[in-house]
């Protein structure tokens, strides 16, 4: 898991993005606050052994969504203290390697959580009306959905069970916020439930989610156990 610890941070500090280009992939990050207690280095792109070759005079290196594995982790200079992974799932970074090196690992755990949760409910909807179904028929000409009997699956959502693998979590909170006001049940399979007062919330195992649910999301990381 990712450990938190304070990393000093003064103006003698050297920090190092190793693939800006995604870090900032709209080109509209500020870094002037972290560039005001750091001295900060940007590379577009690096991989493999470059990340460790950039790491070199660094305390904090800063990463978004590419391997750090542990041979890379194991080529680090001594001066690397901190990796910080740009967003939120850090399945991408070795723990147990960077924990041997005495390497803090951490994480954006609010990244885009409404927008991730309103990604999901969207996905919920476009099934129950068939969306791109219908976009494909009217883009071919085909307006034979409104014209006759529905060629499509259709229904509504309300009274339908959403199941959610990992849905303890933030995310997974936000979509079950939203879900309800949609008049949907929701089923909860996590390694840390957190019960519901509200009855249409039910804490259940994997495989009763899997036997009971209309729709199922993932909101988990990427380990071994999962």
């Amino acid at each position: 898991l990712c450990v938190y610890r304070p990393v000093a941070t003064t103006m003698s500090a050297r920090v190092v993005i190793v693939n800006a280009a995604r870090v900032d992939f709209d080109k509209k990050l500020n870094l002037a606050a972290l560039e005001a207690v750091a001295q900060v280095t940007s590379h577009d792109v690096s991989a493999g052994e470059e990340i460790a070759v950039r790491a070199d005079g660094h305390q904090v290196v800063i990463t978004k969504e590419i391997p750090v594995t542990a041979d890379v982790i194991a080529k680090f200079p001594d001066s690397v203290k901190l990796i910080a992974e740009a967003g939120t799932g850090y399945n991408n970074i070795d723990i147990q390697a960077a924990r041997a090196r005495g390497i803090t690992v951490c994480n954006v755990p609010a990244y885009s959580n409404d927008a991730v949760a309103q990604l999901v409910v969207t996905f919920l909807l476009n099934f129950s009306c068939s969306m791109v179904p219908q976009q494909r028929m009217l883009m071919k000409g085909d307006k034979s959905n409104f014209t006759k009997h529905l060629q499509v699956p259709h229904f509504e959502a309300g009274g339908k069970t959403l199941g959610l693998i990992g849905g303890g979590g933030t995310i997974g909170s936000k979509v079950t916020e939203i879900a309800l006001t949609l008049g949907l049940t929701i089923l909860i399979s996590s390694r840390n439930p957190k019960p519901s007062a509200d009855p249409r919330v039910q804490i259940v195992t994997l495989d009763e989610l899997l036997a009971q649910s209309d729709f199922i999301s993932i909101h988990c990381p990427l380990t071994d156990a999962t």
